[in-house]
């Protein structure tokens, strides 16, 4: 199979391609655009620049932030995106990933209520700017070390290493993660925090609901049925009057098949119709942020972060990864289009490298997402939005080259940065990593 890498020194290269394999991607070269805040509810985000949640496997063994975890913060704060989405939190102890994940409950709340003061102090200091901070909340399913899962899939259990014969979540279980979530919130808004995300992507547990077509009960089967949750969850928040806004990270497909998939027809093509129904509901329910993602990195990681090398125990993607950053575009697209009045955010952004910010410019400037997300680019590159903002471009020689490092160490919940740009820190843990696969 080709292997297809980033190879581009002029925006002409790059354009080569673009034509080469058909592509619609706009192109900007004033980046004002970036530059300017919106307004999200009652809040404002002062750039269109966002930092995606970037788990860093770095958690105290209570689920509060370690000094690593307020390094990552402060650095994303002083490098001047205006949203700063904060990696995934759990919201009980059993949907915790590992016992280094970030929890919050009612003990570790202060802590994160420093975190949260320290963040905004360093992005005033920095650069002036209030960041609007956004706090993830999850439930890790599948992937967490209790093996919770919605539905059996056999792709799925089998790379998951999930026992077929394992009973799935019941729906008192489901219910009772309902009013966990919500508790969340009302913890996160405590700890200062602008909204809550209700994490429902990368077939997480509440992401997984969603595609449960086969599955009895309250939530499963019927769409009302799948997406029950979901929005109970956000029903519930405004019943209480939390004063915290409401967001959700959201598949636009999973790229699993019929009966288990989100966003995909029966035969396993993307089918948007109910995911543009569900965005339009949110947006009925009174969210005003949504942010577009595709896939699982635990299946097909090419689909959901593009890439020029694999992780060792990976695979060469099966297309040119333009291919992959231009889907992703194009379904932030399509939400976009389908709710006009709802900020998305949309993703895709790092493989492109030095150039992104001129195709971001150009999306927003098309109305195709109001603000633009970067994830593994902010592990490498913290303040490439200071840079786009004050230097009208980013730094060559300090953009994230997808080489897929951090993803092997967050793959197997180690301490989890960029190994090439942040190696002083990351470079031991990967290092003992790739020790232990050899052996």
């Amino acid at each position: 199979m080709e292997k297809f890498k980033f190879n581009y020194r002029t925006v002409t290269d790059l354009e080569k391609d673009i034509a080469k394999y058909k592509l619609e991607l706009p192109w900007q070269q004033d980046l004002q655009s970036l530059k300017e805040p919106i307004s999200v509810g009652a809040g404002v985000v002062p750039n269109r620049l966002a930092i995606h949640p970037m788990e860093g496997c770095d958690s105290q063994i209570d689920g509060s932030p370690s000094e690593l975890t307020t390094r990552r913060y402060i650095r994303f704060a002083q490098g001047g995106s205006g949203l700063i989405w904060f990696e995934a939190v759990a919201v009980s102890e059993e949907g915790r990933g590992k016992s280094n994940q970030l929890y919050i409950n009612d003990h570790t709340v202060e802590s994160f209520r420093i975190l949260v003061e320290k963040t905004r102090q360093a992005a005033l200091e920095t650069n002036g700017i209030d960041p609007y901070l956004v706090l993830q909340l999850t439930h890790a399913g599948r992937y967490g070390d209790n093996k919770i899962i919605g539905v059996h899939e056999e792709e799925l259990d089998r790379r998951a290493k999930v026992d077929p014969s394992k009973p799935v979540v019941t729906d008192a279980q489901l219910a009772k993660l309902e009013d966990d979530l919500v508790k969340g919130a009302k913890l996160a808004q405590q700890a200062g925090f602008n909204a809550v995300d209700i994490k429902s992507c990368h077939r997480y547990l509440t992401n997984e609901i969603l595609g449960a077509h086969d599955r009895t009960g309250l939530y499963g089967g019927s769409y009302e049925n799948r997406t029950r949750l979901i929005k109970n969850v956000i029903q519930k928040i405004k019943a209480e009057k939390i004063a915290i806004e409401i967001t959700v990270r959201i598949n636009s497909y999973d790229a699993v098949k019929y009966p288990y998939g989100w966003g995909t027809d029966k035969d396993g093509n993307i089918d948007l119709a109910e995911p543009k129904k569900l965005v339009q509901e949110l947006g009925d329910l009174g969210i005003n942020m949504i942010n577009i993602t595709a896939s699982t990195p635990y299946l097909a990681p090419h689909l959901s972060r593009p890439y020029d090398q694999p992780t060792k125990l990976g695979y060469i993607a099966p297309e040119h990864p333009l291919l992959g950053v231009d889907r992703l575009i194009h379904l932030a697209k399509a939400m976009q289009q389908t709710v006009p009045d709802v900020v998305i955010v949309g993703t895709g952004y790092s493989w492109l490298r030095q150039f992104a910010p001129y195709i971001a410019a150009g999306v927003v400037n098309a109305g195709w997402a109001k603000i633009v997300g970067f994830g593994r680019q902010a592990f490498a590159y913290p303040d490439f939005a200071r840079d786009i903002i004050k230097e009208n471009k980013m730094a060559t020689k300090r953009v994230c080259v997808s080489c897929s490092k951090c993803s092997e160490l967050k793959a197997k919940a180690r301490l989890t940065g960029c190994v090439v740009r942040d190696n002083q820190v990351y470079i031991p843990p990967y290092l003992e990593l790739m020790k232990e696969m050899q052996q």
